[in-house]
């Protein structure tokens, strides 16, 4: 089980829905959420299969920061 934590700059969690469930499609098997009232608005996301560095892709390409918190 891996687990990754990046900080983004989602703020509406319509947003954080669209985006769960475009990465929900990609990983299916991954537990994905937002925590959009942490001050690095984290995105957690839990699996066996998921490439951190594609989920940080899918933010970028909707127009959104992500990166892996460190």
């Amino acid at each position: 089980m891996m687990i990754e934590v990046f900080k983004t700059n989602v703020r509406e969690p319509k947003v954080s829905r669209k985006l769960i469930d475009e990465l929900t499609a990609a990983f299916p098997a991954s537990k994905i959420n937002f925590d959009l009232d942490d001050c690095d608005k984290v995105l957690r996301v839990e699996g066996n299969d998921f490439c951190p560095n594609r989920i940080i892709e899918v933010l970028k390409l909707n127009g959104h920061n992500c990166e892996i918190l460190i």
